[in-house]
């Protein structure tokens, strides 16, 4: 073993710096399995790809080795909060538990810093409805010392005043800006450049590998570790940067813009009125010739136009929005001297014209094409996977030092074999060293399987209005304690309405529905309703909700999912996946399918058990798990929980968890 490895084991060890340092710290076989396994990567360099089930303590895992090399490091999480919690809890906590001097950096994407020049003319374009919001902005600014939005208490994700003081790659003005020198992203930029371990998240490292404009372009090449916690989301994340876009919002954002810096820095140059309104009026066109296309839909795109849509009339509006693109550009070229703005706004300009010509002519057919349809329209260009850019543009790029990079994949779900191909497939990593490392919990002990034998079938007209009724005669014996995933939003409105019908004011147990609420809002409302047992809480969610949910002890105990969660089959992506799969021969549902719905299942599931000493049940209500051929595939990417056999079995653990006592 090496002297990092010999390092590593002996911080793990009983007695060590971590059963010093921190609370409730025990020696876990897995967790050190996985910290030696990291340590040999980032010495001799190459790739590991580990999963590591839930309470194996994966982050101080590779949190470990990666201060102790003594390397430059990178980390990369799937969300901000995951990043914030890094940088501002375990990173230091560790730091100073093994006595390792680390600088450290947080780096978010532009959408999380203020930028003070957009700030300035933001009361321009600001409606009246968001100008309490603002000046809460502006009063902030005065003091804020880093400029990331987080800091704001009471400002959510989706506010509307965040377009107008922040800054995105198409509207930053770069060096002529005026605001250049305080800019907060620079100043977080300049920071990752001194720093020993820079956090950031897979958003930003795809967005900088896609353009390598935003100061990744000089951070990666001298991070020779770079290391991928909730790796499971990189392929859905890398594709959405690895293609092409174009969305009625970026439209009328500069449509919005080029009024706004047309009216202070060229009044009567040029009629920017009329030129903001030809870029609005196209987009908003666009958008209606998407016609009666439902809220929430994606289309389809094998032809001249999205699924559904006359071709004509669709190859209209494009030129239309061409046209006003152009003359807006053209009137900006004439001002471009007069103030960096309109340089800018010239270069948004010409891209968004080239990306309509780009939709308006034939797709790539080694890529899939669709239009997501909502208040506004998006449409999409994106390649099946991220493997050709994972090969090309990551393992083979050395250090600056000519050096192998050591590349380190981990999350608790990555696929249902043991080559974890649901993960190393589509992200070009076959060739990587692969581990798993089972969960400490005594899955058998602290928690049962059921599967109702007498639901109906999923396709049932009646299977929600059934799986609302179990779920609430569960959540009444609990006293809430109960969360239902369910894997369409059709379901979520039909199950949410059925159980906020039935527990009414009064009843002793609140209903919370995703949509409602801001989801971390949802979250804490839940922990602290059956924490205080007054009223307990069903919480009924989907999506997001099947991951990231962490909610130890008494506060879940119950965990209804509503049916197997396959990819949707008429979603385009998934379907020209299939399509790939079919044309090499192979089985669609055999090898997209059911990998997709094993893992989804396993990050569902997850929820339940958080801690040793939690206890819970876990309702699955689709009978195909037990009597389908491929049952047994998903039953086995399960955690090895007890099965309990009967409704009357079921209703004897409720009652226990209610009593409470060991199920």
């Amino acid at each position: 073993m090496s002297a990092l490895g010999e390092t590593v084991q002996a911080v793990f060890a009983d007695g060590g710096p971590l059963s010093v340092a921190a609370e409730g710290f025990r020696t876990r076989d897995g967790q050190t399995q996985l910290a030696l396994a990291v340590a040999r990567t980032v010495e001799q360099g190459g790739v590991l790809v580990a999963e590591a089930a839930t309470g194996v303590g994966k982050t101080f895992a590779y949190l470990v080795p990666a201060l102790l090399s003594g390397e430059r490091v990178l980390l990369s999480t799937a969300t901000k909060t995951l990043q914030d919690q890094l940088f501002g809890r375990d990173l230091p906590r560790l730091a100073q538990a093994l006595g390792v001097p680390a600088r450290m950096a947080l780096l978010k994407g532009r959408a999380s810093y203020l930028c003070l020049h957009r700030l300035g003319f933001a009361g321009q374009a600001a409606e009246p409805r968001v100008r309490h919001a603002l000046a809460q902005v502006e009063r902030w600014a005065q003091a804020t010392r880093t400029g990331d939005l987080a800091e704001l208490p009471g400002l959510h994700d989706h506010s509307p005043v965040i377009p107008l003081v922040t800054s995105t790659r198409e509207n930053c003005l770069g060096a002529e800006c005026p605001q250049w020198r305080a800019c907060h992203v620079n100043l977080a930029r300049r920071q990752t450049m001194a720093a020993d371990v820079v956090v950031v998240n897979h958003h930003l490292f795809f967005a900088d590998l896609a353009v390598r404009e935003s100061g990744m372009a000089e951070l990666l090449p001298t991070a020779r570790v770079a290391i991928f916690d909730e790796a499971h989301q990189l392929n859905e994340t890398g594709i959405q940067f690895l293609g092409q876009h174009l969305a009625t919002g970026q439209l009328l954002d500069l449509a919005r813009d080029l009024l706004a810096a047309g009216l202070q820095h060229a009044r009567g140059l040029a009629d920017w009125m009329t030129l903001a309104g030809g870029v609005e009026v196209a987009a908003r066109d666009l958008r209606l010739a998407a016609g009666g296309a439902r809220a929430g839909a994606r289309l389809r795109w094998l032809g001249a136009a999205p699924e559904g849509l006359d071709g004509a009339d669709w190859q209209r509006s494009l030129a239309r929005l061409g046209g006003a693109l152009a003359q807006a550009a053209e009137a900006l070229d004439t001002v471009s001297e007069l103030a960096p703005d309109f340089t800018r706004l010239h270069e948004r300009a010409l891209a968004l014209a080239a990306r309509v010509e780009r939709f308006g002519a034939p797709c790539d057919p080694a890529l899939v094409r669709w239009a997501d349809v909502g208040a506004g329209l998006r449409l999409v260009e994106s390649p099946l996977d991220i493997a050709d850019a994972v090969r090309t543009r990551l393992l083979a790029a050395p250090d600056a030092e000519g050096r192998g990079r050591a590349w380190v994949f981990v999350s608790a779900t990555l696929g249902d074999d043991a080559r974890l191909t649901w993960f190393t497939q589509p992200c070009g990593l076959q060739e990587a060293e692969v581990l798993r490392v089972g969960s400490p919990f005594d899955y058998a002990r602290q928690a049962a399987l059921y599967v109702p034998a007498h639901i109906a079938r999923p396709a049932d007209p009646a299977h929600s209005a059934q799986v609302a009724r179990l779920a609430g005669d569960a959540a009444a014996r609990l006293g809430g304690r109960t969360m239902v995933l369910t894997t369409t939003l059709r379901a979520l409105r039909s199950i949410g309405d059925a159980l906020a019908e039935r527990f009414g004011p009064g009843s002793g147990i609140e209903v919370l529905v995703q949509g409602q609420l801001p989801k971390r809002v949802l979250m804490e409302r839940f922990r602290q309703g059956n924490a205080n047992g007054e009223p307990g809480c069903v919480l009924v969610a989907s999506a997001s909700f099947w991951e990231g949910v962490d909610m130890p002890g008494e506060a879940l105990q119950l965990v209804v999912i509503d049916k197997l969660p396959f990819p949707p089959p008429g979603d385009p992506l998934v379907e020209a996946r299939c399509r790939r799969i079919e044309a090499g021969g192979r089985s669609a549902f055999t090898d997209y399918s059911v990998p997709e719905a094993a893992v989804a299942l396993k990050q569902g599931a997850g929820r339940l058990i958080r801690r040793e000493t939690d206890t819970g049940l876990l309702v699955i209500c689709d009978t195909r798990l037990t009597t389908m051929g491929y049952g047994r595939r998903l039953l086995a990417a399960l955690p090895p929980m007890r099965r309990l056999g009967s409704a009357a079995e079921f209703e004897a653990a409720l009652d226990a968890l209610a009593a409470p006592a060991e199920i």
